[in-house]
């Protein structure tokens, strides 16, 4: 029997507001445990939450930019259980009525393909504290400085269809909060992570399959191997006579595998009803346009007016939009040099500038070369005043000096030597030396024409520019000097 892999995917996208989302209290990742936990996240008697406005903002930022609808009127409610990182005994959430719903957002799948996957709906909510298990022999501690920060929850429809579909929407979401500024996505920090609905059915089948949910996976790797694990224990199952438990699984990544964690609640074993002491909230026409007129020009659309404006390859286009900092970056070089250098300025930042952040262990926001510097290099690389290979030099030094280009070039003597009549005699000297060679290139061994510009970037000593060179040679070869 064949099988149809049927995934939903539940994102939580910590908010990056700085402050609690009802006690309005500061946050900071890796503060001592329960240094920055609230009277309201540990449910004091008499206590009241507020609700954190930025958090709003950031909620609809994320609606308008998937084209989802706008809630004018939405409540808080409270979702109740017990656990022990939940001092209230209820976590403050949205039910019936989320502040985001139907939107929608396009993925690339095999071979280039687009799909749109739905997104029924995103709801504010405080997250719990954390459960430690480390360092207390057999015990565990609690840590609430989590407790109350304020989560995006992001649930979409069952419309992938595979571990790789899941990962590529994964991916998308993760790069759009990002973009936006309303979530660093710090997923080894927890900032991002994921929640999988997964379930199967034979092929032409239009009921779902009984579905289980893997919770907390925090990386694209472990969402990948924890759905296919999971695809292929549940048709295991269904293929030997079984039948799937709907229930909560967690996934093992050393094992590779995942494995009960408690049966499967619905809603109304959580028991919602309105939270009393939040009003309901209410957005207006103008507080929704306020927020789409700060809306940056989003991934898709900026790739693609990289592609048609600067002229770069789809490959490199993806690349350079695919952080907002680094398309920030790239336009600002672009903006200070001539249209036709804009295809150089992808190279070398996607070449020379990302291995040496690579291998200074920093981002582009924290580049030692600022935009301005990259551009008077790339002007010089440009216009012929330095070689590559030298430009390469400049490039490392401007890693550590606020110097100007033109300074270091003019200091360190770097200037490209283009000069024909020189390059020229250097080159008849050179073929008048080595004849023996002369000959095996002329008959047919046309690799060595490397060993002849090897001999000439000897004798300028780096400087001679290449293309003088090669052109040079080319007519001196094949005897049409």
């Amino acid at each position: 029997m064949q099988w149809e892999t049927v995934i939903g995917l539940e994102i939580h996208a910590q908010l990056a507001t700085r402050s609690k989302i009802f006690s309005g209290s500061a946050t900071a990742y890796g503060a001592p445990p329960n240094t920055q936990a609230s009277a309201i996240d540990l449910g004091l008697p008499g206590v009241l939450p507020v609700l954190n406005a930025e958090a709003v903002r950031m909620a609809v930022c994320l609606g308008l930019a998937i084209e989802a609808e706008i809630a004018r009127h939405c409540v808080f409610a409270r979702k109740n259980y017990f656990y022990p990182d939940l001092p209230k005994g209820y976590q403050i959430s949205q039910y019936e009525q989320p502040i985001v719903s139907n939107g929608r957002i396009d993925i690339e799948c095999a071979a280039g393909q687009r799909k749109t996957i739905g997104i029924t709906r995103a709801h504010l909510e405080e997250d719990a504290g954390k459960s430690l298990h480390e360092d207390f022999q057999g015990l565990t501690g609690i840590d609430l400085n989590r407790a109350g920060t304020p989560l995006l929850e992001i649930v979409s429809e069952p419309d992938l269809r595979s571990a790789h579909e899941a990962v590529a929407y994964m991916k998308q979401l993760h790069q759009l909060v990002r973009y936006l500024g309303i979530s660093d996505g710090n997923m080894q920090e927890g900032s991002f992570r994921c929640d999988a609905n997964v379930s199967v059915r034979p092929v032409g089948q239009t009921a779902f399959g009984t579905r289980t949910e893997i919770k907390n996976l925090n990386s694209f790797r472990f969402v990948e191997q924890a759905i296919e694990f999971e695809v292929e224990r549940q048709i295991h199952v269904l293929e030997n006579g079984g039948s799937i438990v709907q229930e909560t699984r967690l996934f093992d990544p050393e094992r590779g595998e995942t494995r009960s964690m408690r049966g499967k609640e619905e809603a109304h074993d959580y028991r919602y009803f309105p939270d009393p002491d939040l009003l309901p909230v209410v957005l207006d026409d103008a507080f929704i346009a306020a927020v789409r007129e700060q809306l940056p020009e989003l991934p898709d659309v900026r790739r693609q007016r990289l592609i048609n404006t600067h002229g770069l390859s789809p490959a490199d286009a993806a690349q350079l939009a695919g952080q907002r900092a680094w398309a920030d970056y790239y336009e600002t070089v672009v903006d200070g040099l001539e249209v036709s250098a804009a295809k150089l300025v992808a190279n070398w930042m996607l070449g020379e500038l990302a291995a040496l952040l690579n291998r200074q262990g920093l981002t582009i926001s924290a580049s030692p070369i600022s935009p301005q510097q990259l551009a008077g290099l790339l002007r010089r690389v440009h216009d012929g005043t330095l070689s590559g290979h030298l430009a390469k030099e400049v490039l490392t030094e401007l890693s550590h000096s606020a110097a100007d280009v033109d300074d270091i070039i003019a200091q360190r003597g770097l200037q490209q030597i283009s000069d024909t009549t020189a390059i020229e005699a250097a080159l008849d000297v050179i073929l008048a030396d080595h004849p023996e060679q002369v000959a095996q290139y002329r008959a047919g061994k046309t690799k060595l024409k490397g060993f002849f510009v090897g001999q000439a970037m000897k004798v300028f000593k780096g400087k001679a520019n290449p293309q003088v060179i090669n052109a040079l040679l080319d007519r001196k070869l094949t005897g049409k000097d």
